[in-house]
């Protein structure tokens, strides 16, 4: 019997429910990730539907950089720079040879806004941008961690990838990748210990 058109939004909607409600505590941090890179087809998908997500009075202020390796090589050796000062040479090239066999980068930044109230629903707007991506691409089998480590706030670092920090704010480097391995989920706190409902 064929379904009546208006019933189709109603189960097309409990479809994409289930699916949604299983894709979110399924998606995990990736730290390893096979040496193949994944086709950027696959990441220009995830990044296009990363900018469905909301951004106040429609600033759309984030602004993507997929890093090719002259790219990664720079952020590599300022990285090494540092690490080096700190820890020695034999870290430094422990973490160079550890980043080296990241297949893929991703610098995500958000435009500046007007006033410090406008910059910060910037900022938030990009960050809901990247869990869309996230999600976006761990359902295409594609995992992906988030860092904002010391390098990344060095004062060379956005120069160095021809980003002016006047214009445009951090909000992370990204590792992707086909996962070598996943991780298995943390706990998350109960519901009840961090929702406070106000009469």
């Amino acid at each position: 019997m064929p379904i009546r058109s208006s019933a189709r939004p109603g189960w097309r909607l409990r479809r994409q429910r289930r699916v949604l409600d299983a894709l979110i505590p399924a998606r995990r941090t990736v730290p390893l990730f096979q040496s193949q890179p994944p086709p950027v087809r696959l990441v220009r998908e995830a990044l296009a539907l990363a900018c469905w997500a909301p951004n106040h009075h429609l600033t759309e202020p984030w602004r993507f950089y997929l890093l090719g390796p002259a790219a990664r090589e720079r952020v590599i050796a300022l990285n090494a720079t540092l690490i080096e000062a700190a820890k020695g040479a034999g870290a430094a090239e422990k973490k160079r040879q550890r980043w080296r066999q990241m297949p893929g980068w991703l610098l995500v930044t958000s435009h500046r806004g007007r006033d410090a109230v406008t910059d910060e629903e910037n900022f938030a707007a990009c960050c809901c941008a990247m869990q869309n991506c996230a999600l976006a691409l761990w359902a295409r089998g594609i995992g992906m961690k988030w860092t904002t480590g010391e390098v990344t706030r060095h004062p060379d670092f956005l120069p160095r990838l021809g980003v002016d920090p006047a214009a445009e704010r951090l909000v992370g480097l990204f590792w992707y990748g086909y996962p070598a391995t996943v991780p298995k989920a943390q706990p998350r706190r109960a519901l009840d210990a961090v929702l406070t409902e106000l009469p």
